[in-house]
């Protein structure tokens, strides 16, 4: 059973930046789609990023593009994303999740971590 760990929140002033893990352990993520999703207080969760099994496609919530950045490395069973100019809107739980593809539906995704808290507040 896969399991998803996320890690790197924090309190950040507006401008500044963090970069969240999501390590697998439990298995492999090579074959995985992973995409970070997040959910601030009183709002759905909404998709942040993706990033393709093999590394090669990427994609961004038109409300992060230009500042936050995904990337994986196999072989250390991990995926980041990197968050920058960082924005009070962005604070939220963030949370990574695998699926078989970026094209999937949030409830196609079929692991979940348990989150990591971003707040950007001065």
């Amino acid at each position: 059973q896969l399991q998803l760990v996320e890690s790197g929140g924090g309190l950040v002033q507006p401008g500044g930046s963090l970069r969240l893990s999501c390590a697998a352990s439990g298995g492999t993520l090579d074959y995985y789609a992973v995409g970070w999703f997040r959910q601030a207080p009183g709002k759905e969760r909404e998709g942040v990023s993706c990033i393709s099994s093999s590394g090669g496609s990427t994609n961004y919530a038109d409300s992060v593009k230009g500042r936050f950045t995904i990337s994986r490395d196999n072989a250390k069973n991990t995926v980041y994303l990197q968050m920058n100019s960082l924005k009070p809107e962005d604070t939220a739980v963030y949370y990574c999740a695998a699926a078989g593809s970026c094209l999937a539906p949030k409830d196609g995704y079929d692991y979940w971590g348990q989150g990591t808290q971003v707040t950007v507040s001065s």
